[in-house]
């Protein structure tokens, strides 16, 4: 069992996430209505690690919120490599920026304001990588918006899939955040152009290669 005393643990004894990560870290949960939206040191540490094995040069992160994650996958990235963020919530991005610009990996890093719907088809890329983190109802949507994006080989991750554990439970018919992770998941499923698998740290991590 997952139990806080087990992540002490292996926060403990893994790589620290930095002073900066940490100054982001506090104020997020000192100011912010929703702290826990943010990565954390674990899942940082984590996406950092898939950019150094990945070495990709193209990566596209769907739902900025504090920047955290969006640091993590920057630090883990060469030289010359970019990752595109993209924030719903404009009120975001003074607190994005703010940390951002103190970043040393700040030039890894484009960040784009509004809807990802729309500013997805103007993006001439190809990924080979992707962090899908917004909103749960859209995911789908997102899901088959970057697929032609993704280089064959490429990554695309998509966090809290699990959701809390409401994935196991009975949805009320207005819970259309669950109905989006649910469809979600069977949509993965079944989908026999990639291979997949979930990863239960925090709230839930698919992890979504294409063949």
């Amino acid at each position: 069992m997952f139990t806080e005393e087990i992540e002490s643990y292996i926060l403990s004894h893994i790589d620290e996430e930095g002073d900066l990560l940490r100054a982001l870290n506090r104020d997020a949960n000192v100011n912010l209505l929703r702290p826990r939206m943010l990565s954390g040191h674990l899942q940082g540490r984590l996406l950092k690690l898939f950019c150094r094995m990945m070495r990709p040069q193209r990566v596209l992160e769907i739902g900025t919120y504090t920047g955290y994650a969006t640091l993590c996958m920057a630090e883990g990235m060469e030289t010359g490599a970019l990752v595109h963020t993209i924030e719903v919530n404009d009120e975001m991005e003074d607190f994005i920026r703010k940390y951002l610009s103190r970043s040393p990996h700040q030039a890894k890093v484009r960040l784009h304001i509004g809807d990802a719907m729309e500013i997805i088809p103007q993006l001439d890329e190809t990924f080979d990588m992707v962090f899908i983190d917004a909103d749960k109802r859209l995911y789908s949507a997102y899901y088959d918006l970057i697929f032609p994006k993704v280089r064959a080989g490429g990554l695309i991750l998509a966090d809290n899939t699990l959701w809390d554990g409401k994935v196991i439970e009975e949805v009320a018919p207005a819970d259309k955040q669950t109905q989006g992770i649910l469809h979600f998941n069977d949509k993965i499923k079944a989908d026999d152009r990639v291979e997949k698998v979930i990863l239960p740290m925090r709230d839930g991590l698919t992890l979504i290669w294409k063949k």
